[in-house]
């Protein structure tokens, strides 16, 4: 089911008037939110006034913790989606029509102006990016980047660690998992929501071993996939998998959380760490972040993740969800785990 469609400009195209699509948020909803929470408008695209650009963005990014920016969650690191207004995200698109020096037609920008077909703003709002970088645009919006600082800066990553990772099919589990390999872990052990998923982190990414984290508790998993102790836990998810790392992780361990999926896809509160004298007697480190913090990482991790992808070392995958009006259902899948890898949508023609 898709969210409501909207005509707010005529259907048709006259002359050189551009229409597009964009996703509104239409109402505030109390628990996890329905399709019908959302409008989907057709929109006149104005042309550029001095200073600015209107870019047609061709893929935007789908992310759990979009979820929270519709609750509209108190203490958010980021502004929360307002009732009756664009909601925003990651997007790459391509500049064609441009009022600022800066960026001509046909060049090829990351921005934050996403779940919209075309974005018109100031070019300093935009990123050009080298269009032969990789094989498809989408890859600009993959998790990489979260992986590697969340492993380097906030779970300090040293060779022969043992790594655990929750939600490690997705997006940014995926390649945490593998960079903790590429980066010289010892071990790596990933979660996953079904045995399916599990057989794909051991057969196709590389991890050490794998578990649904539906079959039994999930600290009896974890030590049997860990007997000596884990080192570092990438949390995606908190709740009992967090509860559980803490259980099983050797003394001075470090935790890197970076997301929640746990309380986004219930839509209500997590039950966090528990009793916290296991962190205080093995004098463990718990250590929030956020990509904002770490963009220096940036250069260095481009380099080292288009040299992985030209040795084959590590799998990038997709999921590629076509259409801004199939977004929002999109959105809901993904939380409940119905894909792998990276989930994009397609937008426009």
């Amino acid at each position: 089911m898709n969210a409501s469609l909207k005509n707010t400009t005529p259907s048709h195209r006259s002359g050189a008037l551009r229409t597009g699509l964009e996703a509104r948020l239409i109402a505030r909803p109390k628990g996890l939110p329905a399709p019908g929470d959302f409008e989907i408008a057709e929109v006149a695209v104005p042309d550029p006034t001095p200073g600015q650009v209107v870019v047609r963005n061709m893929f935007m990014s789908l992310d759990p913790g979009m979820l929270m920016l519709i609750a509209g969650e108190p203490g958010l690191p980021m502004p929360r989606y307002e009732v009756g207004e664009v909601m925003y995200g990651d997007a790459i698109g391509e500049v064609v029509a441009s009022a600022d020096p800066s960026l001509g037609e046909g060049d090829l920008v990351m921005h934050r102006l996403g779940w919209r077909e075309y974005a018109v703003a100031r070019a300093g709002l935009f990123r050009r990016v080298d269009r032969d970088a990789y094989p498809t645009p989408s890859t600009y919006l993959g998790f990489g980047l979260v992986a590697y600082v969340g492993l380097m800066d906030a779970a300090e990553l040293r060779p022969g660690d043992t790594v655990f990772v929750s939600s490690a099919a997705g997006a940014t589990g995926s390649m945490a998992g593998q960079i903790a390999r590429l980066k010289g872990a010892a071990r790596v052990i990933g979660s996953a929501g079904s045995r399916a998923k599990a057989a794909y982190l051991t057969e196709k990414l590389g991890f050490d071993a794998a578990f649904d984290y539906h079959d039994g508790p999930i600290a009896d998993r974890l030590r049997e996939a860990a007997p000596e102790g884990i080192d570092v836990y990438f949390d995606n998810v908190g709740g009992d998998q967090l509860r559980a790392a803490i259980e099983v992780m050797n003394p001075h361990g470090r935790i890197a959380v970076c997301g929640a999926l746990n309380r986004q896809s219930k839509a209500g509160p997590d039950e966090g760490p528990g009793d916290l004298l296991g962190v205080l007697g093995k004098r463990l480190t718990i250590r929030g972040f956020t990509l904002s913090d770490h963009l220096e990482r940036a250069p260095e991790f481009g380099a080292q993740f288009r040299s992985w992808l030209r040795e084959g070392s590590i799998v990038h995958d997709e999921t590629v969800i076509d259409g801004l009006a199939n977004a929002p259902q999109a959105l809901l899948d993904l939380v409940k785990g119905a894909y792998t890898g990276k989930t994009v949508v397609r937008l426009g023609s």
